[in-house]
């Protein structure tokens, strides 16, 4: 009898929690990230990025692609299960560094995430921008490099950093 009663006002107590919104447990608090990548293979880039960009696209906020010449493909797009009505694409920033553009994006909490392709390492000071933007926006941001412009094999600083041919 009395753990039928404890069940109930346990009941009656979880009914009048309200459970705060998150914008994404991945990038509640803002986050930067680095994914290095083979481009002789693209598809294990996509087994490790679209999973997540698929989980973003169900917020409400857009997803920004800052793309070196690529243009995305809508058929591709379709088959990848990302929303077609939450891609962003910019290619060439022209005055603009992909860095600065990423930093102005991440800023404005309009976006769940912003990739920026770069071919060069970034500067701490940057990566500070960044993070702070991201911060501060709440939204991830992928910093997109080819392991043969990769330098360093120290990199990231912090952040998670995934090299795809680990996987081969």
């Amino acid at each position: 009898m009395r753990t039928h009663s404890i069940k109930i006002q346990s009941l009656k107590r979880t009914q009048h929690v309200s459970t705060p919104v998150m914008t994404s447990p991945v990038c509640a608090n803002g986050l930067i990230s680095e994914l290095i990548y083979n481009e002789d293979h693209p598809g294990m880039t996509q087994l490790l990025l679209l999973p997540l960009l698929q989980q973003l696209g169900t917020q409400s906020r857009w997803q920004l692609w800052l793309t070196p010449q690529q243009k995305l493909s809508r058929d591709w797009l379709l088959r990848s299960g990302l929303p077609l009505d939450k891609v962003m694409q910019s290619p060439r920033c022209g005055t603009i560094t992909t860095v600065e553009a990423m930093i102005k994006a991440l800023q404005t909490g309009n976006y769940s995430v912003v990739l920026g392709w770069l071919a060069d390492e970034i500067s701490v000071s940057e990566r500070q921008r960044l993070q702070q933007a991201a911060k501060s926006g709440q939204a991830l941001g992928l910093i997109m490099r080819s392991e043969r412009g990769v330098l360093s094999p120290s990199r990231p600083l912090d952040g998670v950093k995934i090299q795809s041919s680990l996987y081969h």
